[in-house]
């Protein structure tokens, strides 16, 4: 099963909201590019990439923000509560947002109505990695080594629900393993603990674990794609490593408040394209195992509405409850 990650949203986009024309020139002041996870992740590496680049074709300043903790749920909570007005903006995998109603049932937002999707900004596989203590070399026998040590293997997350989350146990589920999970607040603060050696495995995307593949303090088995990373050409797919069906892919997307006005967000996905079809831009992605996307906004929030009900069957096979 491939499980894409990446906020339903507002089906009229804009409804309700005031015109650019009434806000005024738009953008009056500096931007802000919110960021769901502690920096370190990929999240935080597309989101700084997207702020450069929106910077350059707004003529304004857009200043990063980190805002994690409760996968995602600070940074969703302040940017829903932020004016409506194209200053403030958030950038997460599609996957924090899109499987939220189907885990927690007491949020003090709805991320299916109070955020707007502006702009699909790119897609990463995820791969399977291991400290360099790990004796096993492959899938074939990290998979052996998990079966002979049942309840003892530990694997990380950006936090319960998160698409490391699902993807890890949906790997788990495929092999047969009894994992156990250990949540973060982002994969960046669980790196520490995997390059340790007190995690023993995590999902993630090639751009997390990129300079530790490169200082051989972790070792890739497996990518979660139908085709190599152009990033790690020895790296074989979970396919060929002999666990067919694991096709984990994380899509993250830019969103901005319930209400921003249609022509911001026109301008603004507008504005992004251009970034993304840059030259330099798109290398800088391809090199941290993340391929470009794009695209109006109105496809991508119909694919935010599709992962939202694929989500929803995966959690309910899945039978992940929050702890």
């Amino acid at each position: 099963m491939r499980i894409a990650t990446g906020c339903l949203l507002a089906l009229v986009l804009g409804a309700g909201a005031v015109s650019a024309r009434a806000q005024g020139a738009y953008p009056s002041r500096a931007v802000r590019m919110v960021v769901d996870t502690s920096p370190g992740g990929l999240t935080d590496i597309l989101g700084r990439l997207a702020a450069e680049g929106l910077a350059q074709q707004l003529g304004r300043q857009v200043v990063v923000e980190n805002k994690a903790g409760a996968s995602g749920n600070v940074a969703i909570e302040y940017v829903v509560k932020s004016p409506a007005d194209g200053h403030t903006l958030m950038i997460c995998a599609g996957g924090n947002l899109v499987i939220k109603p189907f885990l927690e049932h007491s949020l003090v937002f709805d991320p299916l109505v109070d955020l707007v999707p502006v702009f699909n900004f790119a897609e990463a596989p995820h791969i399977l990695v291991v400290p360099n203590s790990i004796a096993a070399r492959d899938l074939a026998e990290f998979i052996a080594y998990a079966r002979a040590n049942p309840g003892k293997v530990y694997y990380g997350s950006a936090g319960t629900g998160s698409p490391p989350h699902l993807a890890a146990d949906q790997f788990a589920r495929l092999a047969g393993l009894q994992l156990v999970h250990v949540p973060y607040k982002g994969v960046g603060p669980a790196l520490p603990d995997l390059i340790a050696g007190r995690l023993q495995i995590m999902s993630m995307s090639y751009g997390s674990a990129r300079p530790h593949l490169k200082s051989g303090a972790l070792r890739a088995l497996a990518a979660g794609s139908k085709r190599r990373l152009a990033g790690l050409p020895e790296v074989p797919t979970s396919a060929e490593a002999g666990l067919p069906g694991w096709e984990m892919s994380a899509w993250f997307g830019i969103f901005a408040p319930k209400g921003t006005g249609l022509e911001i967000v026109r301008l603004l996905n507008e504005k992004l394209q251009a970034v993304i079809e840059d030259p330099k831009a798109r290398q800088r992605l391809l090199e941290v195992g993340a391929e470009p996307l794009g695209g109006p906004a109105p496809a991508f929030a119909e694919r935010v509405r599709a992962d939202h009900r694929m989500w929803g069957q995966v959690i309910k096979e899945s039978g992940i409850k929050l702890e």
